[in-house]
């Protein structure tokens, strides 16, 4: 027997330990080189693990668990002959690519390989518990899991299960109240929750971090994408959003305070002649902070194409932890969950955020006249520690009066008169 022992890869620099978050294939099972076996959480990031070599897996470490990098995971027996009726390693387009699929086509009829780890991965989940995939459709669709009928291995909920059961339609029940057991249920958080729970406790016990607030007229620039979205769109092969007029905003004031654009190190003050902007992304698994590097050299076409390519990957869960360090600012949009106001986090080490909100036709004073205009609440949190009142009201006010002027922004936030004018 020639027997394959799988480590765990370092998933980054300063990392050293991953969780286990999900087998995707079942002890005994034949597994091929590079088929996905595992999904494994970092405190950055979630990754997939791929098999090394062709044969029979031997689990060696339970859903949960927290394992050292370097450390076995699984065996894998690569002179196991490939069991007759298995899935051709050829691609084909064949529908059972779900990890359900392939324990089907890889069951045998003969004796199962002997397992000598205390590990049986058809006991880690019980009947109507969801796979990681459908979970995530069944939180985002508010689906009563109680009625759908799980087809998996011992009564897993699959995918496949819960689109069928959106597709059929849900009993009338639902809609007379959610049916609470009052049960209680303990679930282990994962890594990356983990530290992102560390990190924000360390943020409010470190910094002096303090929120100025301001309102943003967003009448010009809704104007602006209405006349020219679909020639944008032709021109760029991209949406425009608000996103890259409130970073071109940003790097702009940016230039102009720079004490927003620095970091404290130890007693040194570090100020970066650079703008790498941070935006807050909703993915599968979580907020994450992908950076826009060099974001005041680029062009609001630049911008909405680089925003579209990382927020592809965090969907994809193929973000790399280089695409989530080393921001200077960082920008969140809580609008798109419909929040009128909040106070945003720093995102350390850096020492400003800037948050985004809903936009609400609100009453405002225009002339001596009152008109209803697209109102936004914008909100900075910074630390008061390396920013001062003046420059952070200061900053948020210059953001404030490029979004209401947008032609400031191609003028280096200067008015276009003082520029004509050379003033």
């Amino acid at each position: 027997m020639s027997v394959l022992e799988m480590k765990v890869p370092s998933p980054g620099e300063s990392i050293s330990e991953v969780e286990i978050a999900e087998w995707l294939v079942d002890d005994g099972d034949y597994v091929e080189k590079d088929q996905a076996i595992a999904e494994v959480d970092s405190d950055k990031a979630t990754l997939e693990l791929p098999a090394e070599e062709s044969g029979v897996i031997t689990l060696k470490a339970e859903v949960g668990d927290a394992v050292a990098v370097g450390a076995v995971v699984c065996h894998i027996d690569t002179s196991a002959p490939k069991p007759e009726g298995a899935a051709s390693a050829d691609p084909a387009p064949v529908q059972e690519t779900t990890p359900e699929a392939t324990t089907k086509a890889t069951e045998k009829p003969k004796d199962p390989v002997p397992n000598p780890a205390p590990v049986k991965a058809k006991e880690s989940y019980a009947a109507g518990t969801p796979s990681v995939a459908a979970k995530k459709i069944i939180e985002e669709n508010n689906i009563p899991v109680q009625q759908i009928h799980g087809t998996g291995k011992d009564g897993r909920i699959t995918k496949q299960d819960v689109l069928a059961a959106m597709a059929a339609g849900f009993s009338s029940q639902s809609a007379q109240g959610w049916g609470g057991t009052r049960d209680t249920e303990a679930v282990k958080m994962k890594m990356l929750r983990r530290k992102i729970a560390s990190r924000l406790v360390a943020v409010k016990n470190e910094t002096a971090m303090l929120t100025t607030f301001n309102e943003v007229d967003m009448k010009p620039i809704m104007d602006i994408r209405k006349r020219y979205k679909e020639k944008f769109k032709e021109t760029h092969a991209v949406g425009l959003g608000f996103m890259s007029f409130f970073t071109k905003a940003v790097t702009e004031a940016l230039n102009l305070f720079p004490q927003v654009n620095s970091m404290i190190d130890g007693d040194m003050m570090i100020s970066h002649n650079y703008a790498d902007i941070g935006i807050a992304v909703s993915s599968p698994k979580g907020l994450m902070v992908p950076v826009v590097r060099n974001a005041e050299q680029m062009s609001l076409a630049e911008i909405e194409s680089e925003i579209k390519r990382l927020a592809v990957k965090a969907r994809d869960g193929q973000i790399a932890i280089e695409d989530m360090t080393g921001g200077t600012f960082t920008i969140t949009n809580g609008g798109v969950f419909g929040s009128m106001l909040s106070t945003p986090i720093i995102n350390p080490p850096q020492s400003a955020i800037l948050g985004m909100h809903n936009i609400v036709e609100r009453p405002v004073a225009i002339n001596g006249k009152v008109e209803i205009r697209p109102i936004m609440y914008v909100a900075l949190s910074y630390d008061h520690r390396i920013i001062d009142g003046k420059e952070s009201v200061s900053f948020l006010v210059k953001v404030k009066e490029m979004l209401e002027n947008p032609e400031k922004m191609i003028f280096g936030a200067k008015d276009p008169v003082e520029v004509l004018l050379g003033l």
